[in-house]
């Protein structure tokens, strides 16, 4: 947010028009949109913890390899376990040449994401270099100087500021600014932000941000359907890690059709299915690794993974227009009985939106397979369901809705997009998971080399460069449930 408000800063001196402003202010609060997109790899570096990978790299050059070393070897996975430290830091120095991968990752999905928001091209275009350098040695496509877009020039100057002035304070804030001005910088930007700092100090130094940034947020560009805006986010949560793609939508769409069999409301409908879509955005804040760890988790992992539907619904409850999902979202593991969580509270029966989705949540995973166990079949996952719907902690009518709509699901039976076979279909939607191009082989019973070759071809097809994007795409089209 402070970053996304000395952006705004930085634009309106540099007297350009308000779309333009918009376009900075849309860049810088929407950088971190296709983080998701190698969560699961940066699992994998950092030992199970993304979110210490993310931490440790803040601010690093895309090539940078000195302080990407340096920031390795002091940082991270300080605070953890000596064996989980030593192992994050050699895999990390291991793998510093895949960086650029990961990099062109993340720009894929937040371009496409914001595509999906209607935001336009200015703010699609520059997310897509929000790693780039002024003086071209960023990426993921090294552009040069005036071929960076003037949003994520902005953005460039108004993170670096922001980050180190967090870490540093003012004077080495401005110092970096000055070295990097011509190097990682626009110069005539950073020369108009130190202009007059005061303002800058001002904003950086404040004591809260929101009510700023309520102020300064521009007018909406285009009407963004709030139902489309929630579906995008949807996909930005799944891709968390590849079991959890396609969850969100299959959750919602039993919601909708339960909710419809039962007669509710049209605008209740409409927010239990937003409500659905959002329900598990919390899960971005708790690390990959309690989440694909393969056996039991201990306490504090626990602890942790049920802490994503009060971080989903705290997120969600800043947004006014949508105060009823927020309340929904938190309730959503939850139980009739209070034996759910996070908070043990006790659902009542007016809450038939929020029981519903407890168990349109509970049978999706159930039949979704997941680190610790395989899928289980619709009719062991209705038996255990049935079994705590006994017990008192689902609404036996809110889960015979589920079920009903769940027994009659169909799937999509039209011709697989942009010209993929139905075997590329099917290597698409291990790939997506994160299966290797050996394991894809293995799955399907063919030869590596032929899977490797499908999955050059799907890439073709689609237009994509990375397994977050080709991931996006299936779930976007559905392709996850037509393989399975």
């Amino acid at each position: 947010m402070r970053t996304c408000l000395v952006a705004t800063l930085l634009a309106r001196r540099l007297g350009i028009s308000d779309e333009q402003v918009g376009d900075a202010y849309f860049t810088a609060l929407l950088r971190h949109l296709g983080c998701t997109a190698y969560s699961h790899e940066a699992a994998w570096y950092g030992a199970g913890d993304d979110l210490d990978v993310l931490r440790t790299f803040e601010g690093v050059g895309v090539n940078d390899r000195g302080a990407a070393l340096q920031r390795t070897v002091t940082r991270l996975g300080t605070g953890r376990g000596l064996g989980a430290r030593a192992l994050a830091v050699v895999r990390t120095i291991g793998g510093l040449e895949s960086s650029a991968a990961l990099v062109a990752a993340q720009c894929e999905q937040a371009s496409t994401l914001a595509g999906d928001l209607g935001l336009g091209a200015n703010v699609v275009a520059a997310l897509e270099q929000v790693f780039e350098t002024f003086d071209g040695g960023g990426g993921p496509a090294r552009l040069r100087g005036d071929a960076i877009s003037l949003p994520a020039r902005i953005f460039h100057v108004a993170s670096m500021i922001e980050i180190q002035h967090r870490h540093r304070g003012r004077e080495r804030a401005v110092a970096t600014l000055r070295r990097e001005s011509g190097v990682a910088l626009d110069p005539e930007l950073v020369d108009a932000i130190l202009a007059s700092p005061e303002d800058l100090w001002s904003v950086l130094e404040a004591s809260s941000w929101w009510d700023e940034y309520q102020a300064w947020e521009p007018d909406p560009r285009s009407p963004c359907d709030i139902d489309v805006a929630a579906r995008a986010f949807a996909n930005f949560a799944d891709l968390k890690s590849p079991i959890f793609l396609g969850h969100s939508t299959a959750v919602a769409d039993l919601c909708d059709r339960a909710a419809a069999a039962e007669g509710l409301p049209l605008d209740t409908r409409a927010v239990l299915r937003r409500a659905a879509l959002l329900h598990d955005l919390g899960i971005v804040a708790i690390p990959t690794g309690v989440w694909e760890k393969p056996g039991a988790l201990d306490d504090a992992e626990r602890d942790l993974a049920r802490s994503h539907a009060f971080h989903g619904a705290r997120l969600l409850a800043r947004i006014p227009v949508l105060a009823d999902e927020a309340r929904i979202v938190g309730l959503h593991h939850e139980r009739c009985d209070g034996s759910g969580y996070p908070m043990a509270t006790s659902v009542g029966s007016s809450e038939r939106a929020a029981r519903i989705l407890a168990c349109a949540d509970a049978y999706q995973g159930m039949v979704e397979e997941r680190p610790h166990r395989p899928a289980w079949s619709p009719e062991r996952a209705a038996d255990e369901l049935h079994r705590q719907a006994k017990a008192g902690a689902l609404c036996s009518r809110a889960l015979d809705g589920v079920l009903a709509v769940a027994g009659v699901r169909t799937k999509p039976s039209t011709r697989p997009p942009s010209g993929l076979t139905e075997r590329e279909v099917a290597v698409l939607a291990h790939l997506a998971r994160g299966l290797t191009n050996k394991e894809i082989a293995v799955a399907l019973g063919i030869a590596p080399k032929t899977a490797r070759n499908h999955v050059e071809h799907i890439y073709a097809k689609i237009g994509v460069t990375t397994r977050a994007s080709a991931a996006l795409f299936a779930v976007r089209h559905e392709l996850i449930s037509i393989a399975s």
